[in-house]
This record gives structure tokens, C-alpha cells and sequence, in this order.
């Protein structure tokens, strides 16, 4: 007699495989989302890199995008590339370039003037510099100041001093200071200086508009109430922006200049800031 085949729980064979086996899940939707979480931030970084190549349309397209600034600069770079290779075909794009300088954008603005400057021969650009020179952002106004260099117009020679000089930060709106960046701290152009509440109780973030170092002591500290263009804090020129100026100085600086030049190192005391310094007096005084 056959021997049956007995489940020890007392059920079929085949029942109790169909209940005592787990159904494996299914890979489909991890495969999905583990794409999209490589996917998304590529696509993100590669339509933001400067270094992607643009037609002609897409500069078109992209220099029109007010409300994408990285869209425009990115633009701006293609035609920087452009000029700079001497392709005639970024001329159709000087009118649009001109434009920007009234971009709502600082750092659009900003890079328009980098941009300007690389075409020395455009009587346009020149034009549209001048203008950059009384705009409300100081990184502009240095930007453009530096570029008029390229054409031979020393106009921007008072905005290059400054950049030798500290600083003055003002607050542009009233309230009470809730935080500030300590005594003697770096910071870049953008970063947080100070949380500030203000009259309406809101507390708003003010960024600082230069690199630079914040000074001491300080002007203001925290708890106190500042009015509307009240000074801040003083921020001493980062090395990078003291060598810019002494470089342009080497061009356009006059013999009025010579206290300020000899002074850098006592804000900068690198060897390669004494040496630019040498170099720019050395120029001022052969003219």
C-alpha cells in the first residue's frame, strides 16, 4: 500500500506550499525610484552646467529667461567664448547683452559687465559700462570699473580706491539686530552677516554685499535697534579683491594713489600682495 503523503498540520501538499510560501515583492518600483534619485540630479546638474553647449536659439532663448538667472548666465558664457574666439556671430547677440544691464538680477549685471569688457572694439559696451558705474551694487560697479580698464578709460579709477578701502555696511531697513557674524570673520559676497527683526516683527536675513572680513570692533552689536542706512559693520578687503585693484591701479592709478597702494600691506601682508603693491607704485611713478 502506498504511503500517503501526510503535511504535519494536516493539510494537502499543495495547499499548504501556497500558504506557507511568501510571495517574493516585486523589484519594478525600487528599480524606479533608485533611477530617479541618480537620474533627477544629473538631469538638474547637466542643464546647469556651464560647460553644455548652446545653439544659437537656446542663447536666444536663454538670455530672455529673467526669472532663470543661471539660464542667462550660462548664456552670457557662451558668448564670452564666443567673443573671445573672435566668431562674428556673437554681435547678434550685443543688443541683448546690453539689456541685461537693467536685469532686476545684481549677479546677472554682474557678468553682463565681465562680458562687455572682452570686446574692447564695441563703442556699445563702452557706453553700457559707464552706466554700470552708478549702479546700486558695489560688485558691479567694481566689476564694470575693471572692464572700462580694458578699453583704456580710467572713469572707473575712484570705484577701483575703494576696493582698497574698507567697507561701510548699512542696514536697509530699520529693527533690531537678533544675530551677527563675529568680529574678524570671512565672508563671501552673499553670505549671512546679520538677522535683523524688523518693525513689523519679521525677521529678515541681510547678506553681505562683498568679500571681505568683518572688522572691530564692531559698530553695532546685538540687541540694538538700527535705523534705515545705519551702519552696520566695516568689512576690510579680501586679498583677492586688494590684487585686483592694484593690478588695475598699475594702468590708471596716479601719483594720488601711491599712499593708498603702499598701505595694502598692512591689510594684507602676504609676500605676493607686497609684491603687486611694489609693482604698482613701480608703474604709477614711470608715468
Amino acid at each position: 500500500m502506498d504511503k500517503e503523503l501526510v503535511n504535519p498540520n494536516g493539510q494537502d501538499p499543495q495547499t499548504a506550499t501556497a500558504v506557507t510560501t511568501p510571495k517574493r515583492p516585486s523589484n519594478f518600483w525600487l528599480i524606479i525610484v533608485a533611477g530617479l534619485f541618480i537620474i533627477l540630479p544629473f538631469l538638474a546638474w547637466y542643464f546647469t552646467w556651464f560647460g553644455r553647449s548652446l545653439s544659437d536659439e537656446q542663447i536666444a532663448s536663454y538670455l530672455t529667461e529673467e526669472q532663470n538667472p543661471r539660464h542667462i548666465q550660462h548664456a552670457l558664457s557662451e558668448l564670452e567664448q564666443k567673443i573671445e574666439r573672435g566668431d562674428p556671430t556673437a554681435r547678434k547677440f550685443y543688443p541683448q547683452i546690453v539689456s541685461l544691464t537693467k536685469s532686476q538680477t545684481a549677479e546677472v549685471r554682474k557678468t553682463t559687465a565681465w562680458v562687455m569688457g572682452q570686446d574692447t572694439k564695441s563703442e556699445e559696451f563702452h557706453r553700457a559700462l559707464l552706466d554700470l558705474l552708478k549702479d546700486s551694487e558695489p560688485l558691479v560697479r567694481r566689476n564694470a570699473a575693471l572692464q572700462l580698464i580694458r578699453f583704456g578709460d580710467a572713469s572707473g579709477r575712484p570705484e577701483v580706491r575703494s576696493m582698497l578701502q574698507s567697507f561701510e555696511v548699512k542696514v536697509p531697513f530699520a529693527g533690531t539686530v537678533i544675530s551677527l557674524l563675529p568680529q574678524g570673520s570671512n565672508i563671501r559676497a552673499g553670505g549671512l552677516l546679520a538677522r535683523i527683526r524688523d518693525t513689523s516683527g519679521n525677521v529678515q536675513e541681510f547678506r553681505s554685499p562683498l568679500d571681505g572680513k568683518v572688522s572691530s570692533p564692531h559698530v553695532v552689536k546685538e540687541g540694538d535697534r538700527v535705523s534705515l542706512n545705519q551702519t552696520l559693520v566695516w568689512l576690510i578687503p579680501d586679498q583677492t579683491t586688494i590684487l585686483d585693484a592694484l593690478k588695475a591701479l598699475a594702468y590708471v592709478g596716479t601719483k594720488e594713489d601711491l599712499p593708498l597702494v603702499e598701505s595694502c600691506s598692512q591689510i594684507d601682508a602676504s609676500s605676493e600682495t607686497s609684491n603687486q603693491a611694489a609693482q604698482t607704485a613701480k608703474a604709477i611713478r614711470s608715468r
